[in-house]
């Protein structure tokens, strides 16, 4: 396995970036759609209904498929022979922003079935608070992964 998995490095590493891309394109763009349907998509009202459809393909065609090939391509990089020391502190840093991602991924997932219930109770400068997570998260796992201060 560790002779593929290194004679496919390059590959399953485009793979993984152009998942991670299409991932953060999600994270940033659901929170935005909730600012917009917490302040101006009363329940019910024609541009709620259209946010809900907005939101549930985001989150179905786009979100959900980028974060399991995110973690897919990841973990096949993981385990190639000799890519990461984990005895260095940069990867666990990394793993821990992902872990954290992930779990704001299933938060908006949570909110994201609220608004379809019509049972949303967070203001819009909640979700525009929600919206600056991916992007530290962001900054800190490229900064691990790049200049590896640890």
């Amino acid at each position: 396995m560790g002779d593929f998995l290194l004679e496919w490095y390059f590959w399953v590493k485009a793979l993984h970036i152009m998942s991670v891309i299409s991932w953060m394109a999600g994270m940033f763009y659901l929170p935005r759609l909730f600012v917009y349907h917490a302040e101006r998509g009363s329940n019910s009202s024609e541009l709620s209904e259209t946010l809900k459809i907005m939101e549930r393909k985001l989150m179905r065609a786009i979100i959900n498929p980028a974060m399991i090939a995110t973690w897919t391509f990841g973990l096949l990089m993981v385990f190639t022979p000799g890519v990461i020391d984990w005895a260095d502190i940069w990867p666990w840093v990394k793993a821990a922003a992902v872990l954290v991602m992930s779990g704001f991924h299933g938060w908006l997932s949570a909110r994201r079935k609220e608004f379809a219930r019509d049972e949303n109770t967070r203001s819009g400068r909640t979700y525009r608070l929600a919206n600056e997570v991916p992007t530290v998260l962001m900054i800190i796992i490229v900064i691990m992964v790049i200049v590896k201060p640890f």
